[in-house]
């Protein structure tokens, strides 16, 4: 097989730059929102209102990037999230949780083009080449599952509020970024014109390929998100670890999300889109009894790396899957559908996943994950003709 084109590995680590920020979220974000929020049930806002952010500018993200391309709403969308990470300085130096909250919901917009950068990715290269293509891209997030917890662990007391500093760390984390995807140039045809000849989105969408492969993310979206923000919140505060150990679940998660990437190409040579996505199944069930049998450390931390295999599993699949559903003047609609889908459930499952915390405890937020895992499993059987694309 050919090696990936150097723009894959330039795109591989702005990606782990720029998603740096939604790492360090979902570490102190929670913990921010006890220390400001009006009420413990709202504790865990901001970091839903990042998901909320990156699932409504999604579709306005696609739009943009059809009409200016990609590389320009690369870089508009790096300065803006500039912008947001020293938004949040200022609101803790203020004691301003709105300001916070609007801050957070700022990160997340400006996250919508990070995670544009795996179709960029695929599209630098042959089809044949694009799962390996999108493997190596996600593998980036080892990166930031190691840069946006160790700054915002180490910036905590740099300066006299608590975490501003780690908010200023992110800036020229985010600035790296930005001077890397400069470097940017988009290989794919220009669609604003072409995009007139594509199917209805309506049409599209009813296809056995989009459905599975829009249901895969979202089930792995939603579970994650649901289970993730709501972890360090029930094991730092309610379960009384450390922020030591809390930062080393969250960061050995997130390195279960990406980790696989090594492999899942091999794996789906072999698997297929059915294996890998049951697979994944398995991974979230297994994930969800180990959570529910006790809240040592260990638990804990088994917990949150097989919820990452199964993330990365479902979220591979179903992010190669869905290039099979769309013609090529078509891809810029569809992609921007399929993440508005995917992170608005993964919003809607941070909302949901603060006050379930607080309401049902840690088990009543595990058992209320199920019916997701069974829905998806019926979905995917009765459109199997999905599995049987040509690869």
């Amino acid at each position: 097989m050919r090696s990936l084109p150097t723009q894959v590995w330039q795109l591989m680590v702005a990606y782990a730059l720029m998603m740096a920020g939604t790492s360090l979220m979902v570490l102190i974000a929670g913990i921010i929102g006890t220390q400001f929020a009006p009420s413990p049930g709202l504790a865990t806002l901001p970091v839903a209102l990042t998901i909320v952010g990156l699932a409504a500018s999604t579709l306005p993200t696609g739009k943009l990037l059809n009409r200016f391309g990609r590389r320009r709403i690369f870089l508009a969308y790096g300065f803006l999230a500039v912008v947001a990470a020293l938004l949040a300085a200022q609101s803790l130096q203020q004691a301003d949780f709105l300001m916070f909250c609007v801050a957070a919901t700022m990160i997340g917009w400006s996250a919508a083009a990070g995670h544009q950068y795996r179709f960029a990715a695929m599209e630098s290269v042959p089809l044949e080449m694009a799962t390996k293509a999108t493997s190596v891209l996600l593998f980036g997030g080892i990166l930031a599952a190691f840069v946006g917890p160790e700054i915002a662990v180490y910036g905590q007391y740099l300066l006299a509020v608590d975490f501003a500093g780690s908010f200023l760390l992110l800036a020229g984390v985010y600035a790296l970024g930005v001077v890397l995807i400069s470097f940017y140039h988009d290989n794919g045809v220009a669609a604003r014109e072409q995009a007139l000849n594509g199917r209805p989105l309506r049409e599209i969408v009813r296809s056995p390929v989009i459905i599975v492969a829009v249901s895969a993310s979202v089930l792995g979206y939603g579970v994650m998100s649901f289970v993730m923000t709501a972890g360090p919140v029930s094991m730092h505060e309610h379960a009384g670890h450390s922020m030591q150990a809390t930062k080393l679940v969250l960061q050995s998660h997130i390195i279960a999300m990406y980790l696989p990437s090594l492999v899942y190409p091999w794996l789906y040579s072999r698997l297929g889109f059915k294996g890998m996505m049951w697979s994944g199944v398995a991974a979230m069930l297994v994930c969800l009894v180990i959570a529910l049998t006790n809240t040592q450390f260990l638990h804990y931390w088994l917990a949150m790396v097989i919820l990452g295999i199964g993330w990365n599993f479902l979220f591979l699949s179903g992010t190669n899957l869905l290039r099979y559903g769309y013609r090529e003047e078509e891809r810029f609609k569809v992609q921007s559908f399929n993440d508005f889908v995917v992170f608005s459930v993964q919003g809607l499952a941070s909302l949901g996943s603060g006050w379930l915390l607080f309401q049902w405890g840690w088990d009543g937020l595990i058992y209320a994950t199920v019916p997701m895992v069974g829905v998806f499993a019926l979905l995917a059987w009765h459109q199997r003709a999905a599995f049987a694309v040509k690869r």
